[in-house]
């Protein structure tokens, strides 16, 4: 199975019943929801550099012959995934803004 390592599982699950109770008592302030989405680019960006430096780890390793090829190839292209995603988002998010300055009011 293939599987997106860049997005926690705590953040893909669905939140549990009292989670959502307590969603639904009390609305967020735009200063919390903007907090929340730094925090979750934030370690969005720091699994995409941990998996460049393991990727780093793996290829020192397999030049002394300590790991296969195909291991390497993987964490490899899962790194180069992982990276063309972010910069995709990041243009997707540079495009909205523009297209926001771009209003008429």
């Amino acid at each position: 199975m293939i599987q997106n390592t860049m997005l926690p599982m705590q953040m893909i699950t669905p939140t549990t019943s009292s989670a959502a109770a307590s969603l639904t008592n009390k609305a967020a302030t735009p200063a919390e929801v903007t907090k929340s989405f730094g925090n979750f680019l934030s370690d969005a960006l720091q699994q995409v550099d941990t998996q460049e430096q393991q990727v780093q780890a793996m290829n020192d390793q397999f030049i002394l012959g300590e790991v296969d090829v195909d291991q390497l190839m993987i964490a490899s292209e899962r790194a180069l995934l992982s990276l063309q995603l972010t910069t995709q988002v990041r243009n997707k998010v540079i495009e909205a803004y523009q297209d926001i300055m771009r209003m008429q009011m």
